[in-house]
């Protein structure tokens, strides 16, 4: 056995934690890039107001939807020509993966499309990226300390990865308090790709004892406070479950990959501009069922097929679970949270082919305990409708 850990320089977790966000910023540089979304609620706010209040400058950079190359190269432009020495990213997966890209893009060279894989040239950075903050203000993607940034291209409809080991984060600030304003279906679908990104790097084919401990306790907070925090959005210990699962997940997918799912939602986000927890909802039954089933053909010696018994035990906090008990459980959690198929965001058989071609190019499909067929991929997609 043997593996590589990579994380954040620092995290610092709980309510209340994103007040030391001045005195950090101080810390590290000079002028920022303030990338937000491009609607905060009042608890951003204060912060923002906060950090306004100290003798740190800063230039803002409102983020509305999901990052794109076109938006990098003009966050980019923003801080040459403010001068800033480093970047801040508050909000969700999107606003701190265009902060992340952003400190990496800034100190280089060339245009963000040069560095992208699949796409783009896949050129390497040459200078380290800024110093970066970033505090999640959604509970789901962990972006705040994985090292790679999903940017999504209109020209190509797909989403690709900006990825450097360098992009790791100086400081995540999880603070659980700050996710209790977002909306419900929000809530739910970042929930649901939590859950998503504590179970596949679980069962994947690089997974590590010490990713199988973040994975566990994530699976075990998920399992008793996904479906609380959905209806009971100002349950304090529901939220802090949830960031933390989000924060768990991170650590987990950065050092052991993830699978199918984000194999497919990287396309089909780019391809539909769906809500990507969602996507996660949808395909997750379908893609467990499909894994089990090519397991159980073509390799019952692989530890995947135990392991997938062993995430539903720890999910449901049931002993005797086994995978088919998880799958209802996650089905039953999307019908309770309002998650609908992959029809309802204009996904159509039609449009199979290009889907299943460009996923199976997917690093995540990498991570996959075992390789689908076309034809195993394109039945995943038509239980997802």
């Amino acid at each position: 056995m043997s593996f590589d850990f990579a994380t954040a320089a620092r995290i610092i977790f709980g309510d209340g934690s994103a007040r030391q966000l001045p005195q950090l910023a101080r810390e590290l540089g000079s002028h920022a890039l303030l990338v937000t979304d491009s609607f905060q609620p009042p608890s951003v706010g204060e912060l923002i107001d906060a950090l306004g209040e100290t003798d740190l400058p800063f230039t803002r950079f409102p983020v509305s939807g999901e990052p794109s190359v076109e938006v990098i190269d003009q966050a980019k432009e923003a801080a040459l020509r403010a001068g800033c020495d480093m970047v801040i990213s508050i909000g969700g997966g999107s606003v701190i993966d265009s902060g992340k890209a952003s400190a990496a893009l800034i100190p280089n060279e060339g245009a963000v499309i040069d560095y992208l894989e699949i796409i783009g040239a896949g050129r390497k950075l040459d200078a380290a990226p800024l110093p970066f903050i970033a505090l999640p203000t959604t509970a789901g993607t962990g972006a705040e300390v994985t090292k790679n940034a999903v940017l999504g291209s209109k020209a190509q409809r797909v989403k690709v990865s900006l990825r450097d080991n360098r992009m790791l984060a100086d400081i995540a600030l999880v603070d659980p308090a700050l996710t209790h304003s977002v909306p419900p279906s929000v809530t739910a679908s970042t929930g649901m790709d939590a859950l998503t990104q504590v179970l596949e790097p679980y069962v994947t084919r690089m997974a590590t004892p010490l990713t199988d401990g973040f994975c566990s306790e994530g699976l075990r907070r998920a399992g008793r406070s996904l479906r609380r925090v959905y209806e009971e959005p100002a349950n304090a210990a529901a939220r802090h479950d949830m960031a933390l699962t989000s924060l768990l997940g991170g650590l987990a997918l950065a050092n052991a990959k993830l699978g199918a799912v984000h194999g497919f939602a990287g396309v089909l986000g780019g391809m539909y501009g769906a809500p990507h927890g969602a996507i996660c909802a949808a395909l997750l039954p379908p893609v467990i069922e499909a894994n089990i089933k090519a397991l159980t053909e073509r390799q019952q010696d692989n530890p995947a097929l135990r392991r997938y018994d062993q995430a539903a035990q720890i999910l449901l906090d049931e002993g005797s679970a086994d995978a088919s008990d998880a799958i209802d459980w996650i089905s039953e959690t999307s019908r309770l949270l309002g998650i609908p198929g992959l029809g309802n965001y204009g996904v159509k058989a039609e449009d199979f082919a290009e889907i299943v071609s460009k996923s199976a190019a997917a690093s995540s499909m990498k991570g996959n305990p075992i390789e689908l067929t076309a034809e195993e991929l394109t039945a995943i997609l038509r239980a997802a409708l």
